[in-house]
């Protein structure tokens, strides 16, 4: 079975295929053709990632899904949340991103955070939500060069290493968009080819 997952990030793409271990077949934006700038104009991860599904099904005729993941920081208020991927400006960079959040915490007792993974499915004129989340706990400082994103500043709760400091294959174990992989994964295990 096809389904498109709509994106371009290269570390996704692989963490998705390798939790979905070869039952489907996983295409990405790259290989339908698709090298539009696909909107994300809501205000939610859940209305973005069906916004971007449903582009592609609109638009290129496939079944999709999307994600979209924030970063949730409780002294923060909640930022970058959304705008997690371009908090530091609209070119998306992870490094300044990292930096932006390390600055605005410093002297910050209060390291809660989350990461949230919604991913949205068009499928078969139907569409599905599937939900992940991680709590745990801004760093003071980068640890690790593994993952991507916030990884090296985010420790999960009962983890004495950020995610960029974990194997790709433990992150996934524990990880919001782990969380969500499996509960799409079980649903499309559950459909007639």
């Amino acid at each position: 079975m096809k389904i498109v997952f709509a994106t371009n990030n290269k570390h996704k793409l692989e963490e998705i295929r390798r939790m979905l271990a070869g039952k489907h077949e996983i295409v990405s934006l790259a290989d339908i053709g698709c090298h539009d700038e696909i909107p994300e104009e809501q205000d939610t991860l859940e209305g973005n990632a069906f916004q971007k599904a449903r582009y592609i099904k609109e638009h290129y005729g496939y079944d999709c899904f999307a994600d979209d993941t924030g970063l949730e920081i409780e002294a923060l208020g909640g930022r970058p949340g959304v705008y997690s991927a371009r908090y530091a400006g609209e070119d998306k960079d992870s490094e300044a991103n990292m930096q932006k959040v390390l600055a605005e915490m410093q002297g910050c007792d209060n390291r809660r955070a989350r990461f949230r993974t919604a991913i949205a499915l068009v499928f078969r004129g139907e569409e599905h939500l599937f939900e992940g989340e991680v709590r745990g706990e801004i760093l003071r400082e980068r640890h690790g060069e593994g993952g991507f994103g916030y990884d090296p500043i985010f420790r999960p709760e009962g983890f004495s290493v950020s995610f960029a400091e974990m194997s790709l294959d433990d992150k996934n174990r524990i990880s919001h968009r782990g969380e969500a992989v499996r509960r799409l994964a079980a649903f499309l295990n559950h459909i007639d080819a």
